[in-house]
């Protein structure tokens, strides 16, 4: 078993008791899922019938109380087994995005106190649905475990070394490596939320119930990770024709052209495509203001969000909506800022990818 440093700065972030499959609960691909927030309605009826023991019995259960009692069965009946000792998970995952690019993020999942934002600690960058946020308290309360990593960007380098040997866990492009700490600590420098605000914050608001800070698994990534991407996430708006005919901005011969010009401003300027059946407009905002907070000034209202830009301007083509915005890529170091001034970004600014996978490693709250 390799040997990487345990992981130490403001936030504690340390090993933990992972609980897992066993082999009695079937292949793996059968039992992981995309997290809570990624699962419609139609894969979520897929996924319940694909296993018994499918995490989404868990994630998304018939009710909180049905989600306890399934996990304490699975443990009773060895469906699910404790590790012995405390360890961090090395974390590959091999990745198609949006964007048809192929890449490789790594990571490491390890266990954090979940206490509340603080600068040189965990910030976040989105707003948050207290309704969400009281259904995932609601589950955590029942369930006692979180069997879904959180995804954390570390502004440090993390040791994310790949050990020589065969992966523990392998799954749908995922590849898991259990390994133990060593007494060394590695700077992570502040955390900031990538994907998971709303289960973090259940985590904290138990904790206060509690008394004492709960923990929540999180999956790791350093800024400096090259296959870190954020994408945007670009909107379109259905039965609103008030916006099907507003002209705002400066006409383009045609959206390939609104993209280059795009590209081409300043990064400080708020910017976005409005691209309407047959037409392609450049609208621009004032320095510092960011594009997602530039077309949600019309409303949420008919808001419809996609990763992929040919989905929403795809709408409009077929008369499916009335306008689509095409956003730029956020940057990594833009987030963080936002983040460190306090500051939240609009619903959907971002959309990191791949999203961590449901079901690899659960992290109970006890010790």
């Amino acid at each position: 078993m390799k040997t990487v440093g345990t992981l130490a700065a403001m936030a504690d972030v340390q090993p933990f008791r992972a609980v897992r499959y066993s082999g009695a609960a079937g292949p793996l691909t059968d039992l992981v899922a995309p997290p809570y927030d990624a699962v419609d309605a139609e894969e979520r009826a897929r996924l319940f019938s694909r296993s018994p023991y499918n995490v989404v019995h868990v994630t998304l259960p018939e009710s909180v109380v049905e989600a306890g009692r399934l996990y304490r069965d699975w443990l009773g009946s060895g469906i699910l087994e404790r590790d012995d000792d405390d360890a961090l998970w090395i974390a590959v995952e091999t990745y198609v995005g949006p964007d048809g690019v192929e890449r490789r993020r790594h990571g490491v999942i390890a266990s954090l106190a979940a206490e509340p934002y603080a600068p040189g600690g965990v910030l976040p960058h989105e707003r948050t649905h207290p309704r969400i946020r009281d259904e995932r308290l609601e589950l955590l309360r029942a369930t006692r475990v979180q069997p879904e990593p959180i995804l954390l960007l570390a502004d440090a380098p993390v040791d994310t070394g790949v050990p020589d040997a065969d992966p523990d866990l392998e799954v749908d492009g995922t590849r898991l490596w259990r390994v133990e700490p060593s007494e060394e600590g590695l700077d992570v420098g502040e955390l900031l939320i990538a994907d998971g605000h709303h289960r973090y914050e259940s985590a904290v608001e138990l904790g206060r119930e509690l008394g004492t800070w709960s923990r929540i698994m999180a999956l790791v990534v350093s800024t400096s990770d090259p296959g870190l991407h954020v994408f945007p996430t670009h909107r379109f708006f259905v039965g609103r024709p008030d916006l099907q005919t507003l002209r705002e901005g400066e006409p383009c011969a045609d959206l390939e052209e609104g993209k280059r010009r795009l590209e081409e401003l300043s990064d400080g300027r708020s910017a976005a495509i409005a691209y309407r059946r047959g037409s392609a407009e450049l609208v621009s905002g004032p320095e510092g203001d960011l594009d997602a907070a530039l077309v949600d000034r019309h409303g949420l209202d008919g808001i419809r969000y996609t990763p992929r830009a040919e989905e929403a301007t795809g709408a409009v083509d077929d008369g499916a909506a009335d306008v689509a915005f095409i956003l730029r890529e956020p940057r990594i170091d833009e987030v963080f800022a936002v983040a460190r001034r306090g500051e939240r970004m609009p619903q959907k600014s971002t959309y990191f990818y791949p999203k961590p996978l449901s079901g690899l490693v659960f992290h109970p709250l006890e010790r």
